[in-house]
């Protein structure tokens, strides 16, 4: 009470003189009823129209990822879409057919997060891409608390090497043990946003780690892959 609030983020702030033209009532119904107004969505990675749309809360993402921003472009295949930024469990072509909101997108076992939606197309190597990822998190950490020092820094070591080719089976459940150990254990929540995407990646393209085994070389070495530039 009686305390000055400062609000800085560049949404929120975007968002003011709408509401005060429109009024709050009118503005909350352009989403949906538990989840009003707008949101940026940033939309990135093999699309073939990448940009930020303000788009309705709970707009569907199957039709923000083909109308919108043009579709999968070079006739390549959706492969996965992030749907809330790099800390957010990857979603699968047949679980995108869902609203962008808070309750839509958990129901689907993900986040909203901060909107930023990162497409894949068959080209992408879901193996580099959890190590694009886990090096973010890696550098990203203050090394305050063990779990994610260690554990981000475990998983950095174990997704390179496996996947330049020196990965053995056990390596595969492992590395969803070291990020399930990190959840709800770390100060902050950088240790849950680097475990949660990778047992995702682990859980939903098991099949692509284990074609990496036994020096074998990475199946989509040799392709483009646009989307791994977007990953953090």
């Amino acid at each position: 009470m009686a305390a000055p609030t400062i609000i800085n983020n560049a949404e929120t702030l975007a968002t003011v003189p709408h509401i005060f033209r429109i009024g709050g009532t009118e503005y909350a119904k352009l989403g949906t009823e538990r989840n009003g107004g707008t949101r940026l969505f940033a939309l990135s990675g093999d699309v073939a129209k990448p940009g930020v749309y303000e788009l309705p809360m709970g707009y569907n993402l199957k039709k923000m990822i083909y109308e919108v921003g043009g579709g999968i472009p070079d006739g390549r295949s959706l492969k996965a879409v992030v749907p809330g930024g790099s800390s957010t469990p990857v979603l699968l072509p047949s679980e995108i057919d869902i609203g962008m909101d808070f309750d839509q997108v958990a129901k689907a076992g993900s986040m909203l997060g901060s909107g930023g939606v990162v497409v894949l197309d068959d080209s992408v190597c879901m193996v580099e891409f959890a190590l694009r990822t886990m090096k973010f998190y890696q550098h990203e950490s203050c090394g305050w608390c063990i779990p994610c020092r260690e554990g981000t820094d475990w998983l950095k070591k174990t997704l390179t090497r496996f996947h330049a080719g020196g990965g053995v089976a056990k390596d595969i459940d492992n590395i969803r043990y070291l990020a399930q150990n990190m959840l709800g254990r770390t100060f902050c929540p950088l240790g849950d946003a680097a475990a949660m995407p990778t047992i995702a990646f682990v859980d939903k393209f098991r099949e692509e780690f284990e074609d990496h085994l036994d020096g074998k070389p990475c199946p989509y070495a040799n392709q483009p892959q646009e989307a791994l530039a977007n990953a953090y």
